[in-house]
C-alpha cells in the first residue's frame, strides 16, 4: 500500500510515517493542502491520512475537491477536535474514517489497513506486463507461471516499476518511492537492487522486461 500522510505538525507526522513503514506501507508526506492536493492527482495512493487543520487550505476543503474530481482513495481524517458536528462534516464531505487527536498510533495503523482493503475491492489487485504479474494483495509475484520470490524492498521496487510501465523511472524517483528519500545517498543503492530483481525476473525468461535507458534511469515494458 502507498498511503499519503498529510499532517503540518512536522513530529507528528514524521512518528505516523515510520509506524506505517514498520508494517511495510510506501508512505508519502506533505504538510500544506495544497502540496497535498498536487500529490493525490499524479500518484495513485491507496489511502490518505488528512489531518483538518492545515496551514493555507484545510483538509476538508481538500477532500471536497477530490471527491469532486471523481477521486475515491479511501480517507482517514484526523483532528485534534472531537466533536460530533466536525466528525459529521468530515464523512459528509467524503471521509471514509474518522480519527481525533491524540490517538494511539497501533488503532491508526490498523484503520489505514482496513482502508486499504476497502479500496483494494474496487481496484484492481494484480499488476501485469507481458507474462510478469504481481498480486498487490497477497503479494505474490510470478513469471511465466513460476513463483518469484522477493524480498520487502524487491517487492516496492517491482510494485513501483509495474505501476509505471512503459515509462522511464529515474534514480531520484525510485530512490524517493521505494526507499522514501528525498536525496541521492551517493550510492550504488538503485542499481545494485535493480540488478537483483533483474536477475529474478529477466534472467531466465525471454523476451527482457527491465532495461537500461542510460543516463535516464529504467524502463518496464515488453521488447522492444
Amino acid at each position: 500500500m502507498r498511503v499519503l500522510v498529510v499532517e503540518d505538525e512536522k513530529k507528528t507526522a514524521s512518528f505516523i510515517r515510520k509506524a506505517l513503514q514498520a508494517e511495510g506501507f510506501a508512505v508519502d508526506v506533505c504538510h500544506r493542502g495544497h502540496d497535498a492536493w498536487a500529490a493525490a492527482r499524479v500518484t495513485p495512493f491507496d489511502a490518505l491520512v488528512l489531518d483538518i487543520m492545515l496551514p493555507g487550505r484545510d483538509g476538508l476543503s481538500l477532500l471536497r475537491q477530490l471527491r469532486q474530481q471523481g477521486n475515491a482513495t479511501p480517507v482517514l481524517l484526523l483532528s485534534a477536535r472531537g466533536e460530533v458536528n466536525e466528525r459529521i462534516e468530515g464523512l459528509d464531505a467524503g471521509a471514509d474514517d474518522y480519527l481525533p487527536k491524540p490517538f494511539v498510533i497501533a488503532e491508526l495503523v490498523a484503520r489505514v489497513r482496513a482502508l486499504g482493503r476497502r479500496g483494494g475491492e474496487a481496484k484492481t489487485t494484480v499488476l501485469r506486463v507481458a507474462d510478469l504479474s504481481l498480486d498487490t494483495v497477497t503479494r505474490q509475484a510470478e513469471r511465466a507461471g513460476r513463483v518469484i520470490e522477493l524480498t520487502v524492498r524487491e517487492y516496492r521496487l517491482l510494485e513501483f516499476l509495474l505501476r509505471s510501465a512503459g515509462r522511464i523511472c529515474g534514480r531520484m524517483a525510485i530512490l524517493e518511492k521505494v526507499w522514501d528519500y528525498d536525496f541521492d545517498p551517493g550510492s550504488n543503492l538503485v542499481d545494485v537492487n535493480i540488478k537483483r530483481l533483474r536477475e529474478k525476473i529477466d534472467a531466465d525468461f525471454e523476451p527482457k522486461l527491465l532495461h537500461t535507458m542510460r543516463g535516464l534511469g529504467y524502463q518496464l515494458r515488453e521488447s522492444p
